[in-house]
């Protein structure tokens, strides 16, 4: 047992483990939120990440952004990101998408094969069309609400939709859910009140538009915990939330063997591995025809 999961397995059990390795999570946004969230899920073994963002890296991400440096400053944030996974997780199969999701481009997606949605995307239009097709599809989603303009990274919690308060972006959705059939939604937020920019920036040096891809109509004021926070909290939720959904939550050795859960764990486990050695087959065939 004694691997990178190893740690998580004294806690979880194998089981557990096993479901995560069999489990495809996809994250729409991979920023200051996101890159927290991939982060966790990448360090607890899940097998398949899909992640979704057609930003490249800005140095003003640097201040809160896992995936932003001065070294990848310029870079596409799913191509740092993927890197950073196969650092942690090489077994781990990812799936890029650099593109920034909207209602236009959404088919394109097929949510019957996620088994978790976190959504850390930042424009009301998409995010509600993304909150609407999973709905659709019955595929868990889990909303990440502003991180902005915040100080207490202790007051971020977990909880529906319609119970948040004192944050703008969740007033917005909450408004409009409320004349669609959705009647829940799992969200992480905070209910600290947003605190307002206190100098206007400052406009020397490269400006956002020069490293991304799309058009900021504001900059919003950010510290480095308090969006790392919500993301280790989304990337958490939803680790819990695969491994409660399959009923492999801290089952003992023992029970292992007449654990019909567990059973079912360790053969998607399975077939997940065999998928990453088939693409890693494919891309090593591909690129010896390269040559």
């Amino acid at each position: 047992m004694h691997n990178q999961f190893s740690r998580t397995q004294l806690l979880l059990g194998r089981p557990a483990t096993d479901t995560l390795n069999g489990s495809r999570v996809a994250v729409f946004g991979v920023g200051g939120v996101g890159g927290y969230a991939v982060e966790v899920l990448a360090r607890s073994g899940v097998g398949a990440i899909d992640i979704i963002d057609n930003d490249r890296v800005c140095p003003s991400n640097i201040n809160r952004q896992l995936l932003a440096t001065t070294k990848t400053v310029g870079l596409y944030k799913v191509d740092v990101a993927e890197e950073r996974i196969h650092a942690i997780n090489p077994d781990c199969i990812v799936r890029k998408h650099r593109t920034f999701y909207l209602p236009d481009n959404a088919d394109q997606f097929d949510f019957t094969l996620y088994d978790y949605v976190i959504d850390c995307i930042d424009t009301v239009k998409a995010k509600l069309d993304l909150i609407f097709r999973c709905h659709e599809q019955n595929t868990p989603l889990l909303a990440c609400m502003g991180a902005a303009y915040k100080l207490d990274a202790t007051l971020f919690r977990v909880t529906d939709i319609f119970k948040t308060i004192n944050d703008p972006l969740a007033k917005v959705i909450r408004k409009k859910l409320r004349k669609t059939n959705i009647k829940h939604l799992k969200v992480v937020y905070s209910p600290e009140e947003p605190l307002e920019s206190i100098l206007p920036l400052d406009g020397s040096g490269p400006s956002d538009e020069d490293c991304s891809d799309t058009i900021r109509h504001s900059v919003p004021a950010s510290s480095a915990w308090v969006p790392a926070a919500a993301g280790l909290i989304a990337g958490g939720e939803a680790v819990k939330d695969l491994i409660l959904s399959a009923h492999t939550m801290r089952i003992r050795p023992e029970e292992e063997a007449a654990s019909e859960p567990a059973r079912i764990a360790r053969e998607r486990a399975a077939m997940m591995l065999e998928e990453h050695k088939r693409i890693k087959a494919e891309q090593t065939a591909a690129d010896k025809q390269c040559f």
